[in-house]
């Protein structure tokens, strides 16, 4: 990968979330298996939950019970998740290495730097403020911030907007197919970020991001900051 198709000068680099800055699969997991140990079900290893992690609710509603959104079940299984999540959301939840670094080196640059992610505020905000991660982020952006979430570029624009940075002039990482998704349909230069939950270059290959990483230190030597 190059970066030809970036014609502007960086100004800003946006990040998704989970499995892209904080290892949240631990405390994700732990929620959904809670419920099937107080249903009488046996506990199923993290590892079963973990490449799921990203999917949110949907992914560990779908390991713990095999259910899809679509089930008579789900919406109330989900709140019972999410109250789960909210009593646990940074008991077990670590920053990817190399992630604090990496942002430190940005913010050095003189460089603005963001987040939107799909998980809503009632999350976000609590997370943020607990996390001292954040406390150099431009903008947060939640799957409700805005009347649409990824893979609908709206979330990255309204990022741009509250930074002061124009679409073209940023760069977009995430561990998910929608995050390359909305980043092009936003005009950004897209990364794969591929260390969190994936841990296989083939499986991003079809995304067609704009590059792929395997650490966090690895971004700014791709985007030739350093």
């Amino acid at each position: 990968m190059t970066l030809a198709r970036l014609k502007n000068p960086i100004r800003a680099i946006l990040f998704d979330l989970d499995g892209t800055l904080i290892d949240s699969a631990p405390d994700l997991g732990a929620a959904a298996d809670q419920m099937r140990v107080v249903r009488g079900l046996p506990s199923l290893p993290m590892a079963d939950y973990r490449p799921f992690a990203g999917s949110g609710a949907r992914g560990m509603l779908r390991v713990a019970f095999g259910l899809q959104p679509e089930d008579e079940q789900f919406p109330i299984l989900r709140e019972e998740f999410f109250q789960n999540y909210e009593r646990r959301m940074t008991q077990d939840t670590t920053v990817f290495d190399g992630v604090s670094e990496m942002l430190t080196n940005i913010v050095a640059r003189q460089l603005h730097w963001g987040v939107v992610t799909n998980k809503s505020k009632r999350f976000t905000e609590p997370l943020s403020q607990q996390m001292s991660l954040f406390a150099t982020a431009g903008a947060v952006i939640s799957g409700d911030t805005t009347p649409h979430a990824k893979p609908h570029p709206e979330p990255l624009f309204e990022a741009a907007r509250r930074i002061g940075v124009a679409p073209e002039s940023c760069v977009y990482v995430g561990d998910d197919e929608r995050d390359i998704v909305a980043g092009k349909a936003a005009g950004m230069y897209t990364v794969a970020a591929v260390y969190g939950y994936l841990g296989e270059k083939q499986s991003v290959a079809h995304w067609q991001a704009d590059d792929i990483i395997d650490s966090p230190r690895e971004l700014l030597k791709r985007l030739k900051l350093s």
